[in-house]
């Protein structure tokens, strides 16, 4: 596993929502150069996953704002990532709006997160880096033991003091993987899609776009979750699913 760069902030970061809205948590792990660790944490009884995700990296970069060092970040959250270091400048020329013309969900969120990006600058940037979750990455499994106990409304005993007294391995960086491929069509098809199913918990849900769904599959283990090109093509893939069209539920 590669050894922690020298002179580099480590931050992990995740997010928890029972229901998507419903309670939330996110978790954070703040490693500096010094070898000091400090947990964070923090819920909402009524949020949604994707704002999770996006305030466990935001209040660690809140608190390692004044530090001049470059920042590793990890994450298993991909609309995350690919929001900040893909879509977030189209968004913004855009007055946000997304492609398809429609209001970008938290805006309020990736307008802070740009905010404490750029004052970082180029010299003490963050590098955002993805790790598939529940994989046994310490960190990860950390901030999400964090994350879903604040959903439940507990306080968990948040850890500050020196890494060698802190009962989880971050002594050396996890391996990172590249970004999974999310595309439903084939270069064939640009048809765009009627809307995205998701079958998670026992809950049917129609998807406005690919990203809010992704938000509610990602990570789940079991959930199932399908294109749809046409309403009959919906009653279509959820009767091959074994379920009742009656129970769909959305749009979100």
């Amino acid at each position: 596993m590669p050894i922690r760069p020298p002179n580099t902030i480590v931050i992990y970061s995740d997010g928890a929502c029972t229901g998507n809205p419903g309670p939330g948590g996110w978790g954070s792990i703040v490693l500096t150069s010094d070898d000091f660790i400090t947990e964070l944490g923090g819920g909402d009884r009524s949020t949604t996953n994707n704002r999770m995700e996006m305030l466990g990296a935001i209040r660690a970069l809140e608190y390692v704002a004044g530090m001049e060092q470059s920042v590793l970040l990890f994450t298993d959250s991909t609309y995350l990532i690919r929001g900040i270091t893909q879509w977030v400048g189209g968004w913004q020329r855009r007055g946000w709006q997304s492609a398809n013309g429609e209001e970008v969900a938290n805006q309020d969120l990736w307008q802070r997160l740009v905010d404490l990006t750029r004052a970082r600058g180029p010299q003490f940037k963050v590098t955002w880096n993805y790790v598939r979750g529940h994989t046994g990455v310490e960190g990860n499994e950390r901030c999400d033991q964090i994350a879903v106990a604040y959903s439940q409304n507990r306080r968990p005993n948040l850890f500050s003091g020196p890494l060698r007294d802190y009962g989880f391995d971050l002594s050396q960086m996890p391996k990172t993987e590249p970004l999974p491929d999310m595309k439903f069509n084939s270069g064939k098809d640009k048809k765009a899609a009627h809307s995205y199913l998701s079958y998670v918990n026992g809950i049917l849900r129609r998807h406005k776009s690919w990203s809010d769904c992704e938000a509610v599959v990602k990570g789940r283990a079991g959930a199932k979750f399908k294109k749809a090109m046409s309403p009959e093509d919906e009653i279509k893939i959820i009767r091959e699913w074994g379920l009742d069209p009656s129970r769909l539920s959305g749009d979100n």
